[in-house]
């Protein structure tokens, strides 16, 4: 299994809810932007160890499961970029790399 993080900066999400499609832990939250429900999966049974941190500027979720694709999935498909992945074992997957300096 794999453990990772996903974010989501409410302010950056603007409800157009691509990523509800993409991996079903998304749902739509009573503010009509989305949220991140561990539960709402029909397929894959919640353990209990997941854990979802909601204040009101973002939604942390921390998973160790076999789904961090299906999240990968819905970070890309994201038009406002809200969606952050990252692989707790590797930090740098899912980050755009930012370019260097270079001393001339």
């Amino acid at each position: 299994m794999t453990e990772y993080v996903v974010t989501l900066e409410k302010e950056a999400c603007d409800g157009i809810f691509a990523c509800l499609t993409r991996d079903p832990r998304f749902v739509e939250a009573d503010d009509g932007l989305a949220t991140i429900d561990p539960d709402a999966d029909p397929i894959y049974d919640a353990t209990g160890e997941e854990t979802v941190a909601v204040d009101d500027d973002r939604v942390v979720a921390t998973f160790d499961d076999e789904r961090l694709a299906a999240a990968r999935q819905a970070a890309a498909a994201c038009p406002t970029g809200a969606i952050e992945v990252r692989d707790v074992d590797d930090p740098t997957i899912g980050v755009d790399e930012q370019p260097t300096e270079v001393d001339e």
